[in-house]
Formats: C-alpha cells, structure tokens, sequence
C-alpha cells in the first residue's frame, strides 16, 4: 500500500461519503434478523454486512467482542469478514480497544497491525489510559505498516467524562490524547494530509470538545465519530460538536442501518441514506 491510511481515509471519504458502517452482531440484532444466535447466525449475519457494504462506504468497522463471544470459531468469521472487505477495497477498522504496557502492548500491536498479522484491519481502536506513549508500538508498527489507529479521547458513554475531563495542571485528559496524536500527525499535516493517528470521539458529546479547548484541526486527526443515527447523533450535532474540523469526521452507525436487514439490498440503500445525509 503507497499511501499512508489517513491518506487512503481521507480518498474514501471523498469518494463514497464520510459514514463508517457498523457490523454489531449483538443476539438482539441477529435474531431480529431471524438468525439463531449460534456461529452459523453470525456468519450469515456478517457476510451480509460485507455484501451489502463492500465498495460502498468510506469504511467499515466490526466490533470484535461479538466474534470473540463464539471463541476461535467466532474469530474465524471475523478474519473472513476483514480479509473478504480488505479483497473489495473497502477500508476496515476492528474495534478492539486494545491498551496495554511494554511486551503486552507489543503483542496486541503485532497480532493486528504487524505485517504477518493473520487478517489485519486498517485500522485498530485503541485504549490511551495507561498513557498515550504506552500505545508507542501500535502507532510505530501502524505507521511501518501503513496502517492506523483510532484512540478513545471523548466517549459519549456519561461515566466517561469522570476520566477524560480531569484536569491536571490545567490540561484535561483527552487535551493530552489530542495533542499526543497531533504529534504523531505533524508530518501529514505538513503534507495538508489527515494523519494516520486517529481520535474517538462521541457524537453526542455535545459541547465537550470546545469546553475543553480541543484543536482537532491543528491535530490533523481523522476523527471516528459512533453514535450517529439511533444513538441521537444528527448531522446538526456533527456540526455544532465539530465545528472547522467537520470535514475530518468519520460518522459510525451500525444500529440504524443494521435495523434494514436482513437483505443486502435494503442494507445498502439504508448505507446510501445516511451517507447522504451526513453530505448535507
């Protein structure tokens, strides 16, 4: 791959709409889909995501715990699931949140992101509260790889902000995951380039992102944005929590375009909708 992914993200967005679509096979979805809730539901259920997504949307993220529910066999779904979308062109990013120390975080970072990793997304979502710098060898295998990451810095879960709102000598947790990233993006943002160290935040979070002096332009970061859709999240809201740095932002919905299954054509055209809701 010639290009770094936040350049590759940055072309998809432009070519297909900013939406990231989900794949969330929680037993309440697959069953309301008609499947049984067993390793052959879920196949089916993932395989008519990839059906119905591949080619046409910026990216796509499948959330990992609902494979890992089934153990190995479950897994084996989601490597068919990231090798069948990475087959069509179509970004992925695996939402792990993976955060760890030294040898371990060395581990997580070579199992999805090292060059002989099995079936290896994108990009990895990633945990920064054992320190920004503990993700050192996700974000430095990622940039060898041409791969990237997404870092939770504002979660719109409300237990959230007890973390990423504490101040310490006048610096609010997420403002130090913000400028960390902004650090390791300085060079894309030379280029004028999205970076490849991306950011979490909810799109329901409100105003938390100017209460918190947040510079998400300067940072160059492409910005993962969950929530939008059944979660409350509008393209008015992208707006007014986002301001200048709109353009950046990577809308996920999985349950309002997941609810249009479970044929793949109702999937896609529900995908098209929000896509081109969010152009507005």
């Amino acid at each position: 791959m010639s290009k770094a992914f936040g350049a590759r993200l940055q072309d998809a967005m432009q070519a297909h709409g900013p939406l990231c679509a989900g794949i969330d096979p929680h037993r309440g979805l697959v069953e309301s889909w008609g499947l049984s809730y067993d390793v052959a539901g879920l196949e089916r259920f993932a395989l008519t995501c990839v059906e119905a997504f591949a080619g046409r949307v910026a990216a796509v993220k499948p959330q990992s715990a609902f494979f890992e529910v089934f153990g190995s066999r479950g897994l084996a779904v989601l490597e068919r699931v990231l090798t069948e979308l990475r087959a069509s062109g179509t970004l992925t990013i695996l939402d792990a949140k993976r955060g760890d120390i030294g040898s371990t975080m060395s581990a997580y970072a070579e199992a999805y992101l090292g060059p002989d990793a099995v079936a290896p997304p994108d990009a990895l979502t990633v945990s920064p509260y054992l320190g920004y710098e503990s993700l050192r060898p996700a974000i430095d295998l990622a940039e060898e790889n041409g791969r990237g990451l997404f870092v939770l810095a504002l979660t719109s879960n409300p237990e959230g902000a007890e973390v990423q709102h504490a101040v310490r000598d006048g610096r609010s947790v997420a403002a130090s995951v913000v400028e960390g990233a902004a650090g390791d993006n300085a060079a894309a943002l030379s280029r004028g380039e999205l970076g490849s160290v991306g950011l979490v935040i909810g799109a329901t979070v409100g105003t938390a992102v100017r209460d918190l002096g947040l510079d998400l332009v300067a940072a160059a970061t492409p910005v993962l944005a969950p929530g939008f859709g059944a979660q409350g999240g509008t393209v008015d809201t992208l707006a007014a929590t986002f301001g200048a740095a709109r353009h950046q932002v990577l809308a996920a919905s999985s349950r309002e375009i997941l609810a249009a299954g479970p044929d793949p054509s109702r999937l896609a055209s529900r995908a098209a909708q929000v896509a081109e809701s969010l152009l507005r």
